[in-house]
């Protein structure tokens, strides 16, 4: 019997998804399972990808032609046997143990969901000025023993066991599908049914950054949209003095951490990314509307789309090209970072 589905959607990353199934077609020690990749390009193309792979476990090969994160979860979810679901990006690659230790953390912490670390593999034109927060930015760290976990992470390098998490359907929001954030949707709304969440330390992926992405514009860009979550969240669910208390951490981190951004960039001090990264994150929870959300999934990655968050995130650095950050554009709400916020 099939215990795992493997989902990996994609979206032209033919490289990427080459390296992402081969990695999962190299596991060892796991329990019976198989592999879903969605092509979500309207033209298809990923067949070529990944056709010549030796498959030692069913590989099934969907196509979404609708443009969408969201979407493209759906319809891996839709099409999966197993009882448990993991997701693996297309710029991910898994270690050859990575499926045998998220099974078995879940199973030991009898947890609804578990995340694994994540390791920044940057290209190598990556800006020396910023490598050290784009690897800390993409990274994802926890403890070094299976324990449970108080917090939820993205959806990549997960499990999750969708017999006991009574999900909705579908699990992840449509409304998403350019904005990204439909794993926190669907992780806040385990967190508020009482799913146990936990880590798995063993479970190490690899997360090769594209060059597109491997830049401080696009790291500011998506601190923006971490930013939003907690805001968003609280509006959801019309919690207005919740709402107002993120605004009001919002607005605090914009005004300090903004000061501090500028004199760091003014005497370009080394780790000036990272207190960028936190003014933006504080605007995010001021300026968390969808209006101003952050695109670059779904349609918006056919053509280019300005957003308000272009616009309202410009503030936090007007930087020259010589190295410097760039005003925030667009990015994805939700991914390779934890989804948590902390003030």
């Amino acid at each position: 019997m099939t215990k795992i589905s493997v989902i990996i959607p994609t979206f032209r990353r033919p490289e990427g998804l080459r390296r992402a199934v081969s990695s999962v077609l190299s596991q060892h020690g796991a329990p019976e399972f198989e592999i879903i990749v969605v092509d979500n390009a309207p033209e298809g193309g990923a067949r070529d990808a990944i056709w010549d792979l030796p498959a030692t476990v069913p590989v099934q090969l969907l196509h979404e032609p609708q443009p969408g994160v969201a979407t493209a979860r759906n319809t891996g979810w839709r099409a999966a046997c197993a009882p448990r679901i993991a997701f693996l990006d297309d710029d991910e690659e898994a270690a050859p143990g990575w499926l045998a230790a998220l099974d078995a953390a879940a199973t030991a912490l009898d947890a609804d969901a578990v995340w694994g670390p994540i390791r920044t593999v940057l290209p190598e034109d990556a800006n020396p000025a910023h490598a050290d927060f784009l690897r800390s930015f993409f990274a994802r760290t926890g403890p070094e023993t299976v324990e449970p976990l108080s917090h939820y992470w993205g959806c990549g390098n997960s499990l999750i066991d969708r017999a006991r998490a009574g999900l909705m359907e579908p699990p992840f929001d449509p409304a998403a599908d350019q904005m990204g954030g439909e794993d926190d949707r669907l992780f806040s709304a385990m967190e508020r049914r009482g799913a146990r969440f936990g880590w798995a330390p063993g479970a190490l992926v690899g997360e090769h950054v594209p060059a597109s992405r491997a830049t401080i514009r696009y790291a500011l860009a998506r601190s923006f949209a971490f930013g939003q979550g907690p805001s968003q969240t609280a509006a959801d669910r019309k919690d207005l003095p919740r709402l107002a208390f993120w605004m009001g951490v919002g607005a605090a981190q914009t005004l300090v951490y903004g000061a501090a951004t500028g004199a760091m960039w003014a005497t370009r001090a080394r780790r000036r990314g990272f207190m960028a990264g936190r003014t933006a994150q504080g605007l995010g929870k001021l300026i968390w509307f969808d209006a101003a959300a952050p695109k670059l999934y779904g349609a918006a990655q056919l053509a280019p789309v300005k957003t308000a968050a272009a616009q309202a995130s410009s503030m936090i650095s007007g930087a020259s090209s010589s190295g410097s950050a760039a005003p925030v554009t667009s990015a994805a709400r939700a991914g390779a970072s934890g989804s948590t916020d902390s003030a």
